[in-house]
């Protein structure tokens, strides 16, 4: 089993306050956060959303490998990108869904094959799973 640390710190109350994440176990570094950055422009600072978007995305171009690697493919490329999209509404703040963008460059392999791969890789990746109260939506394409 392996475990993975992040360490927030933060400093004052919600919308003038503002704080510092740290990704502990790799030690690359430490960014800003603010609820005002969070809801705006992120003027270069993250975001849940963001570090979200970077986990799912991170996650799923591996588990697509993994899945298409079991059917004795290897893609010459995959890109995976993550919109999370955070909301604030009459019943509060929420990730009201995540949008998966995923191309890949797969020879060999017809349109239709290729979103079933896709969907089994976003049906059984492990961000994923651990977002499952989250809507995540698919668009998965041959480059």
């Amino acid at each position: 089993m392996t475990t993975r640390e992040a360490t927030t710190r933060w400093t004052g109350d919600l919308n003038s306050g503002s704080g510092t994440v740290s990704l502990d176990s790799s030690g690359l570094g430490e960014f800003q956060v603010s609820f005002p950055r969070r809801t705006g422009d992120p003027e270069g600072q993250t975001s849940p959303e963001e570090l979200l978007a970077a986990a799912l995305s991170s996650c799923m171009a591996m588990n697509l490998s993994g899945t298409l690697q079991r059917e004795g493919l290897t893609a010459e490329s995959i890109d995976v990108s993550a919109e999370a999209t955070f909301s604030v509404g009459a019943d509060g703040a929420s990730i009201s869904g995540i949008e998966l963008i995923v191309r890949a460059a797969l020879p060999g392999v017809d349109a239709d094959r290729f979103a079933e791969l896709a969907q089994t890789a976003k049906d059984t990746c492990p961000v994923g799973k651990a977002l499952a109260g989250t809507k995540i939506t698919l668009d998965a394409a041959l480059a």
